[in-house]
């Protein structure tokens, strides 16, 4: 297919690019640069993968990078509220230095537009599709899109996990976007701004959401894969129509209330008997047993006298629990550490 015809279907609303996956794909001005450099100089795009939905139009499965920086660079990109995005400005390649300060079309400098025949250069390349009809399984597409956006232009899991999301329950997608801007469950993990922009607040509030109430013996029964794990979990919350969404931004909400209240930004660092204060940055091993025991029991602590402080210093001080700062927990074992932690979360955080 020729970009022209790229254009007109994305025109056409033929075929869906999923707005809101735009945050998760962060090519930068250099990277968009090249693919129109690329373009130009006649080398090959690698093709776009759709799936075909029964309406006839068409799921962008693999390529939204791509596409999303054409229709970026010729004026026609839209965000998530439908607003047009600012057209890219090409910055200097090393094959062709003269792209730098160059834009599709500029009508108030015209020395600055790409030429009449460069656009029609770029609107006659091609660009192969590869398409997974609607006979298709779903689940074949979503674990498609998984594969081949892993390790590429999305940075993390959790990245991935959310474009799925996206595709099975937008409305749960947003859901959980504005549930994880709680301001009380910011403060109590603290995560930097990086963190932040990888997801790492929504991975926090997925692992809350799947835990909390989930039964033990399919706890300790956790497959090695933790990250598979979640990912199928969300899906069945996904497409559950009897999930209780309100009680659970309650639980979640109230949890972080207690938490704050007792805590704030030291709920989830390592204490130090010697200094008798909490210590550097936040510990996912910490906030496994930590958040999820006492939203397990938000309801009877919201009522309760228990100084949750001194129960989590003295969590700390128990040597029997040093698997929360063992080096040995952090990744590697993150499946036999969950299985282990949430279980004795929910004990100790009984009133």
């Amino acid at each position: 297919m020729s970009i022209g015809e790229w254009i007109s279907l994305y025109e056409d609303k033929s075929i869906n690019l999923y707005p809101e996956f735009q945050r998760f794909f962060r090519w930068s001005t250099v990277q968009k640069t090249r693919l129109i450099e690329s373009v130009l100089l006649g080398i090959p795009i690698p093709p776009i993968f759709v799936a075909q939905r029964e309406d006839g139009v068409w799921d962008i499965v693999d390529g939204l990078n791509r596409l999303s920086t054409i229709y970026e660079f010729i004026g026609k990109l839209k965000d998530e509220n439908n607003n047009y995005v600012e057209p890219l400005i090409l910055e200097g390649t090393k094959y062709l230095p003269s792209l730098a300060g160059k834009k599709w079309e500029d009508d108030d400098n015209p020395q600055n537009s790409l030429t009449q025949h460069q656009r029609l250069l770029i609107k006659r390349a091609k660009i192969d599709v590869t398409i997974i009809l609607k006979e298709s399984d779903d689940k074949a597409k979503y674990e498609l899109f998984q594969r081949l956006n892993t390790g590429g232009s999305i940075a993390t899991v959790q990245e991935v996990r959310s474009c799925i999301l996206v595709m099975y329950n937008r409305e749960m997608f947003n859901w959980m976007k504005k549930l994880s801007q709680n301001e009380l469950f910011r403060d109590c993990v603290g995560l930097s701004e990086k963190s932040i922009a990888e997801q790492y607040d929504m991975e926090l509030l997925l692992k809350f959401l799947v835990f909390r109430n989930l039964e033990e013996d399919k706890i300790v029964n956790i497959s090695n894969n933790l990250n598979e794990f979640l990912t199928d979990r969300m899906i069945e919350i996904s497409q559950n129509q009897n999930f209780d969404y309100s009680e659970e931004e309650n639980a979640f909400n109230k949890t972080f209330e207690i938490l704050n209240q007792h805590m704030g930004i030291d709920s989830f660092r390592k204490y130090s008997l010697t200094k008798d204060k909490f210590l550097g940055g936040f510990l996912v091993s910490a906030y496994e047993l930590i958040a999820l025991g006492v939203g397990y029991n938000y309801k009877k602590l919201s009522n309760s006298s228990i100084n949750i402080r001194e129960k989590v210093k003295q969590i700390w001080i128990d040597t029997e629990n040093t698997i929360l700062s063992s080096q040995g927990w952090s990744n590697a074992n993150a499946q036999r550490r969950i299985t282990r932690l949430i279980p004795l979360g929910r004990k100790l955080f009984q009133p």
